[in-house]
């Protein structure tokens, strides 16, 4: 009898302390960043962003005004920007140089100047 108390106490004692190095190594994991980004007839804010290669970030999206479009044809990346909706788009960067974004849903007579610059660095 003992023994077996004896064995549960190693037990709970081995569990217990896996558990906080579990716990330690999950919090010391690096959260990946956010970036928000507001849109509003006609701009995006900001309308330059800066990546790094191979590091995931968050695009979070956010429109004040009417339903717009967040595109960067050269790496693939879309999501629609919708009024009193928080759209995110996880990215991660492998191609290094300057890409235009643009809204690509007609939202107004300034439309065609919404636009910006995504950079990737290494």
């Amino acid at each position: 009898m003992v023994k077996q108390q004896r064995n549960l106490l190693w037990l709970g004692l081995v569990a217990l302390l896996g558990g906080g190095m579990i716990g330690a190594y999950v919090f010391a994991t690096p959260t990946e960043q956010v970036i928000k980004i507001n849109s509003k007839k006609f701009v995006f804010i900001p309308n330059q962003i800066t990546l790094k290669k191979g590091t995931p970030v968050i695009l979070q999206f956010t429109s004040e005004d009417v339903m717009m479009g967040f595109y960067v044809p050269e790496l693939g990346l879309r999501t629609d920007v919708i009024p009193g909706q928080v759209r995110e788009l996880r990215v991660v960067p492998e191609k290094i140089g300057n890409f235009a974004f643009v809204c690509d849903v007609f939202c107004g007579s300034g439309h065609e100047d919404m636009n910006g610059m995504l950079s990737v660095v290494e």
